[in-house]
């Protein structure tokens, strides 16, 4: 089920926000559009249609933990950061959602999500290797599903249906992204793993980050957060980008999403949301990286992020680096 048609987001007027040079030479561009916020809310970086909606993807996620704790959910830890995550597909993973499942009195065979290989290149392969098929638990959203699983079972709420929009989780995890968005979700479609995805700004999207980054100890807001800060390798992987800016930025948390969707929420309220317009996911951490130093952030994280070194013959001849940002 899928809302009605929406007018199209204009993608197509979003500005350049990064070159790829080969050799001096501009080969590729990227456009996309950008919002960072300072810590009254107020715009730094303000590029492209950032009032308009889009699909969030799953930088929606962590927005949806909160919505299942306020349901109730007793989640902590790497395990809240799982139920936050696009993981991908590690041991510990695949153990963490299976140990979701088992609080509730449920197995994998419950799962809903689509079946798939393990998101990381490495694990992919091993799984292949292996002669392993593509399965629910495999697939990087398991971790949400199987909380999404268990705050059913807590409330008494229908498993079975627990993947359609009119189902309470789901008009719960609305409510809740309006909340901390402050905007009304403008569309639901269904995401690649099969659960609704909801439609907002990224302006809405980078007040919700800087909510929950900023959230007062003792608040569910601010279990997310930490949970998030505490254990990114949980809510990505071992090898992943999203974690490395967590662990080198402290007090930040962030999400990626498919489709090249980034969102970062930093402990002072601050936060950026963005998305590349062609859904190049090459570009997201580059721009971001621009984006935050803007922010006055400083870390050694981002001079691994925000130029993605370009080879000819194994050697490095330009890079892909962010533009009027």
């Amino acid at each position: 089920m899928t809302s009605p048609a929406q007018p199209a987001v204009p993608l197509d007027a979003a500005p350049v926000v990064a070159h790829l040079t080969r050799s001096g030479f501009v080969e590729s561009v990227h456009h996309g559009s950008v919002i960072a916020l300072d810590v009254a809310g107020s715009a730094v970086v303000d590029l492209g249609p950032t009032d308009a909606p889009c699909f969030p993807r799953s930088s929606n996620k962590p927005v949806q933990g909160l919505a299942m704790l306020r349901a109730g959910l007793d989640l902590d830890g790497e395990l809240l950061a799982l139920a936050c995550a696009s993981h991908s597909g590690e041991a510990f993973h695949l153990e963490g959602a299976r140990r979701i499942l088992a609080g509730a009195g449920l197995t994998e065979a419950d799962l809903q999500n689509t079946p798939d290989l393990p998101y990381d290149e490495v694990e992919r392969k091993a799984w292949v290797a292996a002669g392993r098929e593509a399965t629910p638990l495999a697939q990087n959203c398991s971790g949400k599903h199987a909380a999404m699983l268990a705050t059913c079972v807590l409330n008494g709420w229908d498993t079975a249906t627990y993947r359609d929009p009119a189902h309470p989780l789901q008009q719960l995890m609305a409510q809740t992204l309006e909340d901390l968005t402050g905007e009304k979700v403008a569309a639901t479609g269904i995401d690649g793993c099969g659960a609704p995805v909801m439609a907002v700004s990224l302006r809405g999207l980078a007040r919700a980050f800087g909510t929950l980054a900023s959230a007062p100890e003792g608040t569910l807001e601010a279990k997310v957060s930490r949970a998030i800060q505490a254990h990114p390798e949980w809510l990505g992987g071992t090898r992943r980008d999203v974690t490395a800016l967590i662990r080198g930025v402290p007090g930040l948390i962030a999400k990626d999403g498919a489709e090249s969707v980034y969102a970062v929420g930093l402990a002072d309220g601050s936060a950026v949301a963005l998305k590349i317009a062609d859904g190049a996911q090459r570009a997201r951490p580059v721009v971001m990286a621009a984006a935050l130093r803007r922010l006055g952030v400083e870390a050694e994280v981002l001079a691994t992020l925000d130029h993605a070194p370009v080879l000819g013959h194994g050697q490095p001849v330009g890079e892909l680096a962010a533009v009027g940002i």
